[in-house]
């Protein structure tokens, strides 16, 4: 378990933090709690888990101007564990004068300098280089630094790249959730790491994001208990924080808060060491029931339903409570994250309830709060669905709001400038909805549009915004997207691919060009106008003969050629013995044998039900068969690499854990996630079961296997007995399952190449592209 010496407030107030804020919010906080409002812990002793000598540790950075010069110690520690055997090799040299975002490489065999304007600027020029020069890749996931040379080659001239555009965002609302809430500091460490290399600059930051509102409700007639029964488990916070619902997956205790924090302070601060910017939640007005009754003056909206959720009630932002109450919410995230310059709301997302709330004034009130606690500090919203709509920014400075474009590559006809009042804007994408595992994306629209969109004359395109919502699961789309920002020309789609496969496994092999080649085609050429990510597995979805899909949100049939995927399989397998042990190249073998296996169940599923119909024992017996050895070369496939194990969410949620009640029930957090989503209302009425559903070794067989032999059983029991099939009741199946705890490998077995053959030599051949 992560630990960090920051220490976290006990359970008082605590005064050093009111000496460091800003004249503004210190009065808002003087004004004192609302009439009504319990202090904490008064009348109650605190919890035990509770360390009662806390004190708060102001962070050094607070309020700290930044120097011309930079300490790249930081940057310095991450290419050592990024390049353990080469780092030696590197010069990195602080530079501020040739302006922000900009690095410059060059050097001699063995001796290579970097000069950069931050930190994470210098990684992004060893990042270019890698790449460019040493033909290597460090991708999300997978490498192949084991081809580096014990002597790295020269830089043919001094190269200079600037970032062509200033905000460079990374990490949907939702990372957390679907990437893993129980992470432990090193794996975001490693995420951060990644992140700069490919140069980024804004990361939303979610761990820990509810301590703040934990200490700060505490001032307004709540006590410690009913506020951890209200939070969520942490695999379910990522859609609290979007004001969705509350509760499910806790109750959480005290100390899972402080540890989240602590490891949520320690992620902030990784990233100004680096000269990142660490992007928190901000508060717009999200409060637990009865919070208008508990607090005289206060207006709350019931927010209704969001997919079987009942909302948590919306406090109007233009009440003098809401005003106190954010002040007091910035104070408590300040003590434990520091101050940041970026902070991300998105009021009455996907639905909720204005009332009589003018909404345009509510945008105002909760700015000037965030003004108030930091001064300055842009109000990062995202562009989804209708929002921001018309009147949020009608009430707002928009020079002071950065909209991150959820659908940029998913919609035709768009005019950014147009819907939203020439406010600032960052190009989007959201290629992977709820961590699918399934290989493309949109990425000829992305190079059709961001020149242009960039190029026009009213343009207000100030960014890009890498918003998956789970990420380390495609990276091709991570290197082509981050690219974006920092090639200053046009980026030609097929010759982007072809270097991509030569430095994904460490040098140039005609079988990988041919691979990926196929790949581009395929499944990363799909086109906009209704989706931005490829079609899920059948063998993932919920057992039904008219089954067009796993999630109820995602594509319904092929977004491409199959053949595509199929073919590259082949070509993947011929690549040279020798580039074949890098980690890039075992997980894009194992990525694509999945793929393969997963369309593939889209032409199998449809013989079964045409031989069901037909009443054709012996040959629906054979096919479902045949479907059984496919679930079972995808669990053995998958189960090869790293990337593609259940054991190891698991065993990261439970880690979490004091004890086996509570490592039970983070447990169940983690599997409710990856099966019913939540409760049966939120299942069925909000359609969310397998909306997380993946390709994992565990889950296939544990879960999918199981649930389409039960439903090919029934089947077959229909046809002898020439009766109707029983029913089966999958929400019960799904949430027994979801309440296991059976245990499962966290570390891969098997050959990946030999699984992946095998997978080959089942399917039957791609007609020749």
């Amino acid at each position: 378990m992560p630990r960090s010496g920051r220490r976290l407030p006990g359970p008082r107030r605590h005064p050093l933090a009111l000496a460091a804020l800003p004249a503004a919010l210190l009065a808002l906080i003087c004004a004192g709690p609302a009439p009504g409002a319990t202090a904490p812990g008064a009348g109650s002793p605190a919890p035990a888990d509770v360390r009662p000598d806390a004190r708060v540790t102001v962070p050094a950075h607070a309020g700290a101007p930044r120097s011309r010069s930079f300490d790249t110690a930081p940057a310095r520690a991450a290419l050592e564990r990024l390049l353990p055997r080469h780092h030696g090799q590197f010069t990195l040299v602080p530079d501020t004068a040739a302006g922000a975002d900009t690095f410059t490489v060059s050097g001699t065999a063995g001796a290579i300098t970097v000069r950069g304007s931050t930190g994470a600027t210098l990684l992004t020029g060893v990042g270019w280089y890698l790449q460019h020069v040493a033909g290597v890749d460090i991708g999300w996931p997978g490498d192949s630094i084991g081809l580096l040379p014990a002597r790295l080659p020269a830089v043919p001239a001094p190269v200079t790249r600037g970032a062509q555009v200033p905000h460079r965002y990374a990490l949907n609302d939702t990372d957390d959730g679907y990437s893993g809430p129980y992470r432990t500091f090193e794996e975001h460490q490693r995420q951060i790491d990644l992140l700069a290399l490919h140069g980024i600059n804004e990361v939303f930051v979610q761990v820990g994001a509810e301590y703040p509102y934990y200490r700060a409700l505490q001032d307004f007639g709540y006590s410690a208990e009913e506020l951890r029964q209200w939070i969520p488990g942490p695999a379910h916070q990522s859609w609290w924080l979007l004001q969705n619902l509350s509760g499910f997956g806790g109750p959480v205790t005290e100390r899972l808060m402080r540890e989240r924090a602590e490891l949520g302070g320690r992620i902030a601060e990784q990233l100004r060491g680096l000269g990142m910017t660490p992007v928190l939640p901000g508060y717009f007005g999200t409060v637990p029931p009865e919070f208008a009754a508990r607090n005289p003056g206060a207006a709350t909206v019931t927010q209704g339903d969001w997919a079987g959720f009942d909302r948590p009630d919306w406090l109007d932002p233009a009440s003098p409570v809401f005003r106190r109450l954010a002040a007091a919410y910035y104070a408590e995230q300040r003590a434990v994250f520091g101050d940041s310059t970026m902070y991300r709301m998105s009021p009455l997302h996907e639905g909720g309830q204005t009332g009589s709330v003018d909404v345009g004034a509510a945008a105002g009130a909760i700015q000037d709060a965030l003004q108030a606690a930091h001064p300055g500090a842009l109000w990062a919203v995202l562009g989804w669905q209708d929002d921001p709509t018309p009147e949020l920014l009608a009430g707002v400075d928009t020079s002071r709001l950065l909209i991150l474009d959820g659908l940029s590559d998913r919609y035709n006809r768009l005019d950014r400038e147009a819907r939203w009042g020439g406010a600032p804007y960052a190009m989007g994408t959201i290629y992977n909805f709820g961590g699918h595992t399934t290989i493309g994306a949109n990425t000829s629209v992305w190079l059709e549009r961001f020149g242009p969109w960039r190029a026009k004359g009213n343009s207000a395109l100030a960014g890009i915004a890498y918003l998956p919502e789970a990420t380390g699961t495609n990276p091709a789309a991570f290197d082509l997207f981050t690219d974006l920002a920092w090639e200053p020309g046009v980026i030609d789609q097929r010759k982007w691919f072809a270097d991509f496969a030569a430095r994904r496994y460490g040098r140039p092999d005609p079988a990988a060009a041919a691979a990926w080649e196929e790949l581009r085609k395929g499944p990363y050429s799909t086109s906009s106008g209704l989706w931005s990510e490829s079609q899920d597995s059948l063998f993932t979805a919920r057992p039904n003969l008219t089954a067009a899909g796993a999630a109820y949100w995602s594509p319904k049939s092929m977004r491409y050629p199959a053949g595509s995927v199929r073919r590259a399989l082949d070509r993947l397998l011929e690549v040279a013995p020798e580039l074949r042990g890098s980690s890039a190249y075992r997980f894009d073998l194992v990525d694509t044998a999945r793929q393969a296996l997963a369309n593939h169940s889209r032409v199998l599923l449809p013989r079964i039900k045409a031989a069901y119909e037909a009443e054709d024992l012996p040959l629906f017996r054979k096919l479902t068969a045949e479907w059984r050895e496919g679930e079972a070369k995808l669990d053995a496939v998958t189960g090869s690499d790293p990337n593609f194990l259940l054991g190891s969410r698991l065993a990261g949620a439970r880690a979490w854990g004091a004890d086996r009640a509570e490592q039970d029930r983070y447990e169940y957090d983690t599997r409710s996630l990856l099966s019913v989503w939540g409760r049966r209302s939120t299942s069925e009425g909000g359609f969310l079961h397998d909306y997380a559903n993946r390709e994992w070794s565990g889950l296939v067989s544990e879960l999918y296997a199981r649930r389409w032999a039960l439903y090919f059983g029934s089947l077959e029991e229909a046809l002898v007995r020439r009766a109707a099939p029983r029913a089966i009741d999958w929400p019960a199946f799904e949430e027994e399952w979801a309440g296991r705890t059976t245990r499962h490998p966290d570390r891969p077995s098997g050959d990946p190449y030999r699984l992946a053959a095998a997978v080959a030599a089942a399917l039957p051949p791609a007609p020749t592209g």
